[in-house]
Parts: structure tokens; sequence; C-alpha cells
């Protein structure tokens, strides 16, 4: 009878310990255990915690915004040279629009917010063709304009915020600016590009992405020597991104081709 009260003891002992071993862990250890992932580009991972962070603590902005971040990162790398596999990636990026739009309802005095979802907007328009979806390359245009008005979330998110707000500029530009004002981005010029590639790089040095784009925006001002000086720049620059051997690739060929 004792042996028997004492299985019923441990099991109901393991009842009320079991919840609290699954959902022991804190937001701000999911979202440190999802941000580490990130940094070794993990992206995959990444989401996975942070899908299991918006279970535990759900309509949260800082975890919707990184679950956006990890959608675009993952749906970056993906395969795309059937109609299959373009259409699973589209979905990722739409997926990562989605959960920023979210975080943005959220949070809407947060940068992050708003540049999260300007960045899957991009990928979007990027995906679509940026001629062919005006109204969302605007909406790019708006939430980087709203991201850098609030200025919050620090030098970095300020940094990727003018960054990409150049590379529309920079983007759109390449069109014939009679054709583009009939569709609506009239707005776009070289040496707004410029002048918001400048700022990225001055809030955020030796970021190689930066500097490449920022190159090819001075290669197409005709400013080859400044373009130099920016490439070379990128070459020596760390690795923070796993793009960045790419982009170094790319900074090399282009600064042999200047020489």
């Amino acid at each position: 009878m004792k042996t028997l009260k004492q299985f019923f003891g441990l099991i109901i002992i393991f009842i009320l310990i079991l919840p609290a071993a699954n959902f022991g862990q804190s937001l701000e250890e999911l979202i440190e255990q999802g941000d580490n992932y990130y940094k070794k580009f993990n992206n995959q991972k990444a989401l996975e915690v942070y899908q299991k962070a918006d279970v535990m603590y759900p309509d949260n902005w800082e975890i919707l915004w990184r679950i956006s971040r990890a959608y675009v990162d993952i749906g970056e790398h993906m395969p795309a040279s059937s109609s299959e596999q373009e259409k699973a990636q589209l979905e990722k990026y739409q997926m990562a629009y989605d959960y920023a739009d979210r975080a943005v309802k959220l949070a809407p005095g947060e940068s992050i917010t708003y540049l999260r979802r300007a960045i899957a907007n991009g990928r979007i328009a990027l995906f679509k063709g940026v001629f062919s979806v005006a109204g969302v390359v605007n909406s790019v245009k708006e939430d980087c304009e709203k991201a850098m008005q609030l200025n919050t979330g620090g030098r970095e998110v300020q940094s990727v915020a003018n960054y990409v707000y150049a590379r529309t500029h920079a983007k759109i530009s390449e069109k014939w600016a009679p054709a583009r004002a009939v569709l609506g981005l009239g707005w776009a010029d070289l040496d707004s590009a410029l002048v918001y590639f400048d700022k990225a790089v001055k809030l955020k040095p030796n970021y190689v992405m930066f500097y490449v784009d920022y190159a090819l925006a001075l290669i197409e001002d005709g400013n080859k020597q400044k373009a130099r000086e920016v490439l070379e720049t990128a070459i020596k620059s760390p690795i923070e991104d796993e793009d960045d051997e790419v982009r170094k690739e790319e900074a090399r060929a282009l600064l042999k081709k200047l020489k």
C-alpha cells in the first residue's frame, strides 16, 4: 500500500514539474537563444526558437519582427530554378511581411517594425519586378522614412533603414525618369541614394554589404575614385553577414575593373 502511495506521489510531482520544465524559459532567454543562432547564420534554428517564443508569449512585437527577419533570410537562400521553388520562396517573403505587419500594429513607435516590413516588401518587389509593383515599392519608401523619422532602435537599426532607403532610390533610378514618373516612382534619384548610403556607412562602419552597394551607386554616378576607396574598405571589413564573402568577391571584381 505504501509503495502504491509513493508511486502516485511521484506521478503527481512529475505532472506538476513538467509544465515548469517546458515553459520555464523566459522571453529574454528565448530571444537570446534565437539571436545566437541568427549570429551563426543558422536561420532555420533561429526561426524555430522564435516560433516557440511566439507560442509561449503571443503577440509580442520583439518576437514577431525577428520571425519576419528569419523568413526573409531563409527565403533569400532558397533555390528558385523552378516555378514551384519560386512559389515557395515568394511564400516565405509574404510570411515575413505578415509578421512584420503585425509587429508594426503592436509597436507603431518602434523603427525596427517598419524597417522589417520595408525589407519584406522590398524582397517581394524584387521578386515580382519593382516596376510592376509600384505600390509595394512606395510602401518600402514610406516605411523607411517612418523608421528614420521615429529614430528608435539605435545606430544599427538606423543604419539599415538608411541603407534600404538608399538602395531603393538606387534601384528605382535605373529606369528612365519620365517612365518612372508615369508609374508613380518619380521620387527616386541617384543623388539621394548616395546621400543615404553615406549616412548608412557612417552609422555602421565596416559592413560589407553597405560599401559594395554604395560603390555601385558611385560607379553609376561616375565617381570612380570614391568607388575604389569604398570597395577597398569593403574588402577589409569583417564578416558579419552570411553573404559577406560573396559580396567581397563582387567588390574585388569591381575594383579590378576600375584599375
